[in-house]
C-alpha cells in the first residue's frame, strides 16, 4: 500500500516537475513530438501539370526508402488517390527494371 501515497514523486521515469513548458513543447528550439499533424498538401493535387509517371524512375525513386519500400502517405503527404497511381508507377518500374525490388546491400550479398 505504499505505492498508493506517491505524491509528487512521478515513478519510474523519474520526479514530475513542470519542466515540459506550455504549448512550445517545453524544450528550446525543438519541435512538438505530440498533439496535431501539421497538414500536407498533396502536391500533385497542388500542382495539376505534375503527372505519375512509371517510365520516371528518378521522379519515383524519391517515393521508396532505402529498404526499397514504398512510402507511407502520412509520411510523404500525398492524397490517397495519388498514392494509389505512385504505387502503381513503382510496381510498373519494378517490372521493367527502372526500380530495384529490394535495396543494394541485400542484392549484392548472394551475387
Amino acid at each position: 500500500m505504499e505505492n498508493q501515497s506517491r505524491g509528487g514523486s512521478g515513478g519510474p521515469r523519474g520526479p514530475r516537475g513542470n519542466d515540459r513548458g506550455g504549448r512550445d513543447g517545453g524544450r528550446d528550439g525543438q519541435q512538438r513530438r505530440f498533439g496535431p499533424p501539421v497538414r500536407r498538401v498533396c502536391i500533385y493535387c497542388k500542382d495539376k501539370n505534375k503527372v505519375i509517371d512509371y517510365k520516371n524512375g528518378e521522379q519515383l525513386r524519391r517515393y521508396l526508402t532505402d529498404r526499397g519500400k514504398i512510402r507511407p502517405r502520412r509520411k510523404i503527404g500525398t492524397c490517397a488517390r495519388h498514392q494509389r497511381e505512385l504505387a502503381v508507377a513503382i510496381k510498373r518500374a519494378r517490372q521493367l527494371a527502372l526500380l530495384p525490388y529490394a535495396p543494394e546491400h541485400v542484392r549484392g550479398m548472394n551475387a
